[in-house]
């Protein structure tokens, strides 16, 4: 048998059924043909998600805005070290070129 599918209306609509509390969880969940868990399910999960409706958009974009920004700063750091290990290999590298010339001229 396979699962069946419920939409976000339906949800709702039975979660708020639970929460007005005319009926027990058991009655409603009889009637739609749904485990009395799972309906239990929703209404936690709409009850600890209730507040994000209430959330002011702006300060959403402010942290997602903030969390960008932290992370450019990151990546501008890595690329400051990057670079200072890139000029530091090159030295070692024309140092080592010189001292493999010098050693040529010496034999």
């Amino acid at each position: 048998m396979a699962r069946q599918q419920h939409s976000p209306e339906e949800k709702s609509k039975l979660v708020l059924e639970t929460i007005r509390g005319e009926r027990t969880i058991n009655e409603i969940a009889a009637e739609n043909n749904i485990h009395p868990n799972m309906l239990s399910k929703w209404k936690r999960e709409a009850e600890t998600q209730l507040y994000t409706l209430f959330q002011d958009n702006s300060s959403k974009e402010r942290k997602a805005q903030k969390a960008r920004e932290a992370e450019i700063n990151d990546l501008y750091a890595q690329i400051g070290k990057l670079t200072t290990q890139n000029e530091w290999l090159k030295k070692i590298w024309f140092l080592s070129l010189a001292y493999r010339n010098a050693a040529c001229l010496w034999r």
